[in-house]
């Protein structure tokens, strides 16, 4: 993100988080909520044929890596699919801060109880 690469031509964004998107999210991020992903994954794919990499995240990023193996595998894509480790907690955790790199972050969503 902060190589010089740009973003929706070099690669893309996908949050497939649902509520907890309004709390922040990565910049540039498309949001794809888990709940119609399945439905507009088709689509998804088309509108990112061009872009050589696609990266996948929601909260945790620990199912998603199967989901993403399950859903994508047997689907031709024209591109390198990553899953951020970690997800977005950890993300927003290290780089809350960095406008260059999370937008809209909401503290109380993210607050400790």
């Amino acid at each position: 993100m902060k190589s010089g690469s740009i973003p929706k031509k070099d690669y893309i964004v996908v949050d497939v988080r649902d509520d907890d998107y309004a709390g922040g999210n990565i910049k540039g991020a498309i949001n794809k909520p888990s709940y119609e992903f399945l439905t507009s994954v088709d689509d998804l794919v088309k509108e990112t044929k061009n872009i050589p990499l696609i990266v996948f995240h929601c909260t945790l990023s620990q199912i998603y890596e199967e989901t993403r193996q399950n859903v994508l595998g047997g689907k031709d894509i024209p591109h390198e699919v990553a899953v951020l480790r970690d997800g977005f907690s950890q993300f927003q955790a290290k780089f809350k801060d960095d406008p260059e790199l999370v937008e809209n972050w909401d503290k109380d969503t993210w607050a400790s109880d």
